[in-house]
């Protein structure tokens, strides 16, 4: 068993394996249930990450202010003619990780990993790393229990609620689990991949929960985009040998301080930040005549 970061690293040091196999073992003793049914699990929510990061490349959905409306079909033809500066990749990463969002924000079905508001960050940095590196499901899914166990480390001693912490907790979060898991898909180890868990949540440190009209749109969307991006310059930090100053567990610690000590019109009240806009009053306006 396992309560911080440090504990989860220094058992799959000790034992010289990764990270996905200690909390493989801690899901068999928690849930008693098998091997392969924590795999079948994984493997189903996986592929409604599949689904949600491609259902709006192509076309934008409908949704309640039609805010995002588009938005991923715009990012992923941009990819398609060459991604601009950032590349084909990078672009691919957004378009996808945009995709999901407007899935969320048109009801449709996708994976809170770890929270519905974030839930385009990992899948983007999932699927797109796995395509990378030509790897197979297994090996994906593998990165997922890697990212899974430290999501229940931050909900254990911190949170990855937004009106609870801000938007670090919960896109900060998912940026931090995904830049795990993107250090382990790049054949890293555990240590690389644990810095870059702290690159990614200081990378946001502070960031804000400011939902404009109170909906899961924007900036929900764009920090969706912005932090799988991160994830992935912050695991290239870890690889490139780059260290964390600050202990993993003590950057957690300070993500939560900062977000209880942001004021409640920062944490997902939509009473500041680009939400008390008069730009972003009047939309609330126009879509709920408030």
């Amino acid at each position: 068993m396992y309560n911080t970061i440090s504990e989860l690293l220094s058992l799959a040091e000790a034992r010289g394996v990764g990270m996905w196999e200690i909390v493989l073992e801690n899901e068999i003793k928690l849930n008693e249930e098998s091997a392969e049914t924590v795999f079948e699990k994984l493997d189903q929510r996986y592929e409604v990450m599949l689904n949600s990061a491609s259902r709006a490349l192509e076309r934008g959905l409908p949704a309640v202010g039609g805010l995002i409306t588009g938005f991923a079909s715009a990012q992923n033809r941009f990819a398609e003619a060459g991604g601009g500066i950032t590349g084909p990749f990078i672009n691919l990463v957004m378009a996808r990780a945009l995709s999901c969002g407007e899935v969320n924000a048109s009801m449709g079905k996708i994976c809170a990993f770890p929270t519905a508001g974030a839930c385009g960050i990992l899948p983007a940095v999932l699927i797109t790393a796995g395509e990378k590196y030509s790897m197979d499901r297994r090996t994906i899914l593998e990165a997922m229990l890697t990212a899974s166990g430290l999501g229940a480390v931050i909900t254990r001693n911190a949170t990855v609620s937004g009106a609870e912490g801000g938007c670090q907790a919960e896109c900060g979060a998912a940026a931090a689990m995904a830049a795990a898991a993107a250090v382990q898909m790049a054949g890293g180890s555990c240590r690389t991949a644990i810095n870059a868990f702290c690159f990614a949540l200081m990378n946001c440190m502070g960031l804000v929960c400011d939902p404009i009209a109170g909906l899961v749109q924007m900036p929900c969307a764009l920090r969706n985009a912005s932090q799988a991006v991160n994830a992935l310059i912050s695991a290239d930090m870890a690889l490139a040998g780059i260290t964390s100053v600050i202990p993993a567990d003590e950057v957690l610690e300070a993500m939560f301080h900062t977000g209880r000590s942001l004021p409640a019109a920062l944490k997902e009240t939509a009473m500041g930040g680009l939400a008390a806009t008069p730009a972003g009053k009047k939309i609330q306006a126009d879509i709920f005549g408030l």
